[in-house]
């Protein structure tokens, strides 16, 4: 599980100074993003070699209300790898009182610059053991 840390900004609320759903799965993304980057399989990494790896859903469950000024962890980690697919798995907790306030999962595939699906265990076999081993890690 890999943690990564958010201060909620102002932009992020709506008038009454509660996150508004939509940053929920911001947070995903960013926290996706720098927990693929920490095994050096950040997006920059692969697109490099020509490989995308696009958002084919997300669900998100809202437990409890986030504020202004509040800081949250959002603990990620692999839910499934097999070298097509990769899920991640968060829940986002309050930094202080650990109360969860979501709970979510994205889904990707990996392709290449012609849309195809890709197996990085062909393709790209250095990221594909990076990623066993952050999928091992969990």
């Amino acid at each position: 599980m890999y943690i990564y840390t958010h201060k909620v900004q102002y932009y992020e609320t709506d008038q009454m100074q509660i996150v508004h759903h939509s940053n929920y799965i911001r947070w995903f993304e960013e926290a996706r993003c720098a927990v693929l980057a920490s095994v050096d399989c950040g997006y920059d990494t692969v697109e490099r070699m020509g490989i995308v790896s696009p958002v084919l859903g997300v669900n998100a469950e809202y437990k409890s209300m986030t504020r202004f000024g509040e800081t949250v962890n959002i603990e990620t980690s692999v839910a499934l790898y097999n070298g097509f697919r990769l899920n991640v798995a968060y829940t986002i907790k309050d930094s202080e009182t650990g109360e969860v306030r979501c709970i979510g999962e994205t889904k990707h595939c990996f392709l290449d610059r012609d849309r195809k699906v890709v197996n990085l265990r062909k393709k790209a076999p250095e990221i594909h053991e990076k990623m066993m081993r952050l999928a091992a890690a969990q």
